[in-house]
């Protein structure tokens, strides 16, 4: 690493030498395609040394931003000139990336609104959080680049309520409680995330709204996210012994014979942009899930 770069973070550094943007950097780091001298790098804010040599996985190269695709179905809760609320439906991608570039849920959001195009980044347009492809529920769109700052500062200062629906495995002792741990890339498999002290800081507090016993025992929860990581309420109730239902990768195993993890973003809730009010949006359990609880007693 030259000397002008001595202090910076690995994620200028590889931005400014590959011309890619943070955010794809950002995805980089996340996927562990990001080396110095050799070793993968966990976070994207550690900084580099001159001497050091940074070594990044790039993605094949393309001009192509998305398209707009009028064949992506999504259910709108609500639209104004400042904000998008959708609801998700699971096996949607939200946006691109280096598994999937077409038919992700950006692409039916440009077809619809077309003013997106020019809002943030242009691979995600508009977007402020994420759901994982398994995931369904709610989720806030920016419209202008203004409420894109705005409701991002809101994640960071934590002021989004973000409640999800989650039925795990296993009798939940407590009838309610918070998982308080760190959240990074696991060291023995990359692609998967795992509690580890090099890990962000992570805090999911969860409330039991049932129990059941047959055909499994299993607990229906609701988990209210302080903090975003990557696949943090799957982990972080893996974690403590109960996985979510329908989780093959953090899971053992899927007893119910489900297509999916048993987990819904039911409930979102932030200070509008333009008027600071406070917003709130429920989705009830999809179909798929419904019929699921429907079968526990």
């Amino acid at each position: 690493m030259p000397r002008a770069l001595d202090g910076e973070r690995v994620d200028r550094v590889v931005s400014f030498v590959t011309g890619l943007t943070r955010s794809e950097v950002a995805d980089l780091v996340a996927d562990g395609r990001v080396r110095v001298d050799g070793i993968t790098v966990e976070t994207r804010s550690r900084r580099v040394a001159e001497g050091e040599v940074v070594e990044a996985d790039l993605p094949e190269p393309t001009d192509a931003r998305p398209a707009a695709d009028p064949a992506v179905d999504f259910p709108v809760v609500h639209e104004d000139r400042h904000v998008i609320v959708v609801d998700k439906p699971a096996g949607l991608v939200v946006h691109p990336g280096a598994g999937q570039r077409e038919g992700t849920l950006v692409h039916g959001l440009l077809a619809r609104f077309p003013d997106l195009a020019s809002v943030g980044d242009p691979d995600r347009p508009g977007i402020v959080h994420r759901l994982d492809k398994g995931t369904s529920g709610l989720m806030v769109v920016a419209r202008t680049p203004e409420a894109l700052a705005d409701l991002t500062a809101q994640l960071k200062r934590r002021a989004v309520e973000r409640r999800y629906l989650a039925l795990v495995l296993g009798e939940v002792a407590e009838g309610r409680g918070v998982v308080d741990a760190p959240v990074g890339r696991s060291a023995r498999q990359r692609t998967r995330m795992a509690v580890t002290a090099r890990g962000r800081t992570a805090r999911t507090q969860y409330e039991v709204l049932g129990r059941y016993t047959e055909p499994v025992p299993a607990t229906l929860l609701e988990c209210r996210l302080e903090t975003g990581r990557t696949h943090q309420v799957r982990v972080h109730l893996a974690a403590i012994g109960h996985p979510v239902v329908g989780d093959t990768r953090y899971g053992r195993g899927d007893p119910l014979a489900m297509k999916r993890p048993f987990l819904h973003a039911h409930e979102l809730a932030f200070d509008h942009p333009d008027d600071g009010s406070r917003r709130r949006f429920r989705s009830p359990l999809p179909a798929d899930l419904e019929q699921v609880r429907e079968r526990l007693h």
